[in-house]
């Protein structure tokens, strides 16, 4: 893994090019981290974790659950080797950049906890949990078990699969929020048949962040036989968790999230003695069939992008995964209570106050338009946000990062009570 002095000489290297940034700022960061400080209200530290990011500060970013900026100096890292691929193809990226790869799997492998060889480098969340919607054989009357909070793109693969091999899927409803993690369980449990093949579960959700309990889920499910895949697009690198506090078998997640890697980055996990039974996306030779780089056949993609997945790494670990999610709380809760406690007309079915929410929670105002408050939040305010329109609830998803500042938090604050005092303003 890289060392702490490979990571500032990194971020030096790319200062040259990103005035915005000071050289010294990471220096400051890792000696805050080594004397300890860097709490959760510590602005002097976070603002050194801001000033990484060059970003549009016209505006205020509060939709970082679908793809986040990456700092600097690792996008100056990947345009480097898209520079130097430039240079001559067939060498600089194939013979030079292409085996670094290995050097990222391993990185990743350490900080989630596996074998190197059981973790690929893909392009996203949706690549990797399609590989293993796809890959696994199932046949007519099989049963999958998903939740109707599952993301979009993940229910509309398995669809695809019951219209045209004729396998069931059972949603599963939850309440929001839910009473208990046990309860959670019990809803998964109570769908289980005879026929049941797979669970699909989110680690957490991407509408109101509920943190699902995964262990459990996995737990009850592996002495039946069935197959727990986990969809962890918003979870790695947003809270601290590794693959033995999962015990899962199967996990895919997107890094250009929560790691804030480059756009188009990922990975798979796949346990040793469950790679043979699942197949690729995209066809490998027999000879790779228990090789976790099978699932990395996609055929000519750059390099650049899965290679500065190491500085965004090294970046997340400076700053350390505790630290990380107590700020991302503290900023969650900044806003989130105060318009619990200003008006009773918020409501937020995200849970407060427990390990089973992270930096993603939904807002309610009673008769105020979700798509609505969106749109004029962002016209007339240029707040970003998502508006959530969910069958049985809907909200404005709100979603900061450690480049997210008080003032932000707070203008989005007085913007919903606004809202909620005099309502929105008529076209």
């Amino acid at each position: 893994m890289a060392s702490r002095r490979d990571f500032v000489s990194s971020v030096l290297g790319a200062s040259a090019v990103a005035p915005a940034f000071r050289p010294d700022a990471i220096r400051k960061v890792l000696g805050a981290a080594s004397r300890g400080s860097g709490g959760p209200d510590d602005e002097s530290y976070w603002g050194e974790i801001q000033r990484a990011f060059d970003n549009d500060r016209t505006m205020i970013n509060l939709n970082n659950g679908g793809v986040c900026p990456t700092p600097t100096h690792v996008l100056e890292a990947m345009i480097r080797d898209l520079r130097f691929s430039n240079e001559l193809p067939v060498n600089h990226m194939w013979g030079v950049l292409e085996p670094r790869i290995e050097s990222v799997r391993r990185d990743l492998a350490h900080d989630f906890g596996c074998d190197p060889e059981e973790l690929a480098i893909v392009r996203n969340a949706s690549e990797a949990n399609e590989t293993m919607i796809f890959g696994l054989d199932l046949k007519r009357g099989d049963e999958v078990i998903v939740t109707n909070q599952n993301y979009g793109r993940m229910l509309t693969s398995w669809d695809q699969r019951a219209r045209r091999e004729g396998i069931v899927v059972k949603q599963v409803a939850f309440k929001v929020p839910p009473p208990s993690p046990q309860y959670l369980v019990d809803q998964f449990r109570a769908a289980i048949t005879p026929r049941t093949k797979v669970i699909e579960v989110t680690h957490i959700t991407n509408l109101t962040g509920q943190i699902m309990p995964v262990k459990e889920i996995v737990e009850m499910a592996r002495p039946l036989g069935i197959e727990v895949f986990v969809d962890g697009a918003h979870a790695y690198a947003h809270f601290p968790f590794n693959v033995a506090d999962l015990k899962c078998d199967y996990y895919g997640t997107s890094l250009h999230k929560w790691l804030l890697a480059p756009i188009g980055t990922g990975f798979l996990y796949v346990k040793k003695d469950k790679q043979k039974a699942l197949w690729p996306l995209m066809a490998a030779s027999k000879e790779m069939d228990e090789n976790i780089r099978k699932y990395e056949e996609i055929g000519t993609h750059p390099a650049a992008n899965h290679n500065a997945i190491a500085a965004a790494l090294a970046f997340h670990r400076s700053i350390g995964a505790e630290r990380k999610i107590a700020r991302l709380r503290y900023l969650r809760d900044r806003w989130a209570k105060r318009l619990l406690a200003a008006s009773d007309k918020i409501w937020i079915p995200t849970q407060l106050d427990t390990p089973w929410s992270g930096a993603i929670a939904l807002v309610s105002v009673n008769g105020v338009d979700p798509v609505r408050l969106h749109t004029w939040l962002l016209n007339t305010h240029r707040i970003q946000t998502v508006a959530i329109v969910h069958p049985e609830f809907s909200g404005l998803r709100i979603t900061p990062n450690v480049f997210t500042t008080l003032d932000d938090v707070d203008m989005f604050a007085d913007k919903v009570l606004e809202a909620a005092r005099k309502g929105l303003p008529t076209a």
